[in-house]
């Protein structure tokens, strides 16, 4: 079936049908614990076999969708961050484990990439750019797939996920900046430390002034105001090349904790009522979002890839490395930072939204004709049922322990009538 013949009703139904399906595969997902991402990636993969669509034109409608999921995936999970005290040292633990997770996947896939390619153009800074992708945790697939874990796991989840996302496309971009500026490595780096700072500057600078300026506006359509201001900020922001994920991230978080962010003479401009109600709106309309604009993008992923390049023995073998050096790294790294406790921790490393949108993002001078996109596809699948079968033991694991407390209980012991000696000899001892 062509698309393009298809009429307005029945591209209405398919749309509708597409979202229904979704939330099915979402309270699925709850029970299974199979990511609702993997289930939305495959039914796209059938549809191939209804559905005819030109490659090419699916990628411009990827870019689109997969931008805004970005940002309203960051958003949803800035706006669930508390920075109180307690909550500095999860945080900075997160970051670190992030970061080092981000450079040391970078740096091993990278070596495979480049020992792979090396005879067909792949120099080490295409394989960095390559490699950076396949390192970025997918918080698309992270966030909704940990709601079921104890509070401390899912906190921890939704931190060093956020943190791999947004420190990973600061180092894609990063790189790529420097392959067009190849002879200016040193002022390039001080360069881009000087980009992200003035990005800070701006985001916090912008968050107060929306926040106070939006907080006294009546109209009922205010919010998806907001977000229209949010998605116009971040345009704005790549267009003059700054790290304009930042913007979002402190936005969220400015507004998530307002009594941390407005003290002293800003507390007495902020009406914290009013804030309130845009912070609760702000909050679901982002969840609703999100789950639309995830939903249509792993579809149209789904529809987009070509199974023949699994085929390929080159890429199971390329593909295999790759995996086992994440979670060797991620067992490295959560070890000693966590302790013993990292099941299933151990296992959360998917890739998904990023890892596809970062790849349609490579520029044409660092691309590497031979390589097989395959390798994006074995990765992002086999993550994600790593992941799966992970979250599945874990939650046997669980299930199988509370039956036992609850076959066992507490406190509840036989009474066994005292003997006649054993009050006598009792009395005796009183008197």
């Amino acid at each position: 079936m062509d698309l393009s013949n298809l009429s307005t009703e029945m591209i209405l139904i398919a749309v509708s049908a597409i979202i229904i399906i979704s939330f099915f595969f979402g309270e699925l997902s709850r029970k299974t614990n199979i990511p609702s991402v993997l289930m939305l990636i495959i039914f796209g993969v059938i549809c191939q076999s209804f559905v005819k669509i030109e490659q090419e034109t699916l990628r411009p409608i990827l870019g689109l969708l997969g931008t805004v999921g970005l940002i309203m995936i960051v958003l949803e999970a800035a706006l669930e961050l508390e920075l109180k005290r307690e909550k500095y040292i999860p945080i900075a633990k997160a970051m670190a484990i992030a970061l080092i997770g981000l450079l040391a996947s970078t740096y091993v896939a990278a070596e495979i990439l480049y020992y792979f390619y090396a005879d067909d153009g792949m120099t080490m800074d295409k394989a960095w750019i390559y490699a950076t992708p396949l390192s970025i945790l997918s918080s698309a697939i992270i966030i909704p797939s940990v709601s079921a874990l104890s509070p401390a796991k899912k906190e921890f989840h939704i931190y060093e996920s956020t943190f791999s996302d947004i420190l990973g496309i600061i180092v894609f971009y990063y790189l790529t900046g420097q392959l067009a500026h190849a002879d200016d490595h040193g002022g390039g780096l001080v360069g881009y430390g000087g980009n992200v700072l003035l990005t800070i500057v701006v985001s916090f600078i912008a968050s107060y002034l929306i926040i106070l300026i939006f907080q006294n506006i009546k109209s009922h359509t205010k919010l998806f105001l907001l977000i229209a201001v949010l998605l116009l900020l971040y345009g704005v922001g790549k267009e003059m090349h700054l790290s304009a994920l930042i913007v979002i991230l402190i936005f969220g978080l400015i507004i998530a904790n307002m009594k941390l962010f407005f003290k002293g003479p800003l507390g007495r401009w902020l009406h914290l009522e009013k804030a309130n109600h845009i912070y609760e709106g702000l909050h679901v309309i982002t969840m609703e979002t999100a789950f639309v604009v995830r939903t249509f993008f792993f579809v149209i992923f789904g529809l987009s890839i070509n199974l023949l390049s699994l085929n390929s023995l080159n890429v199971a073998i390329i593909s295999g490395l790759i995996i086992a050096s994440i979670y060797i790294i991620r067992y490295l790294t959560l070890r000693p930072s966590i302790g013993e406790d990292i099941v299933p921790q151990l296992y959360i490393a998917p890739r998904g939204l990023i890892t596809i949108l970062l790849f349609y993002k490579i520029p044409e001078a660092a691309k590497v004709d031979a390589f097989n996109n395959g390798i994006l596809l074995f990765i992002i699948i086999g993550t994600s049922l790593i992941m799966t079968v992970a979250m599945i033991m874990d939650k046997r694991k669980t299930g199988k322990a509370v039956r036992k407390a609850e076959g066992q209980p507490i406190g509840y012991e036989k009474w066994k009538a005292p003997s006649i000696s054993e009050v006598v000899g009792n009395q005796e001892d009183k008197h």
